[in-house]
């Protein structure tokens, strides 16, 4: 069995999820799309799983206990879990990738989980 997993994202779909696929254990990814003027058709909030919203393309809104926040290209969200949330595209459309992990379960990144590896890569 291989160390790693690799696919491919259809950027043509509406919604792809990367748990299964890439055979996840520590969260979930999925590609999403929403035409302009669309929206989520439902508020949502999670039990234990913040969410990270990496917005690719367009503009939008997102709705959080309340409050709309503008969105747009380039923004980085990140909502707690028992946070009430729904978005809705903009004019340009909204593409964008969600993260979700489990809340306070990160306990070391780059730096200080990284391992220097003697082994030279051969491209």
């Amino acid at each position: 069995m291989a160390n790693f997993a690799k696919t491919s994202i259809d950027f043509s779909k509406a919604r792809t999820e990367l748990h299964d696929t890439l055979k996840l254990t520590g969260a979930e990814i999925s590609y999403n799309t929403l035409p302009a003027g669309v929206e989520i058709p439902f508020v949502h909030s999670h039990k234990e799983n913040e969410e990270i919203y990496l917005f690719i393309e367009g503009d939008g809104k997102f709705y959080a206990d309340g409050e709309i926040v503008e969105i747009k290209k380039g923004d980085a969200l990140r909502v707690d879990p028992a946070c009430a949330r729904c978005i809705k595209a903009g004019t340009l459309g909204l593409s964008y990738f969600c993260v979700q992990v489990k809340s306070g379960s990160l306990e070391h990144f780059t730096m200080s989980d990284g391992v220097i590896s003697e082994t030279k890569a051969q491209f």
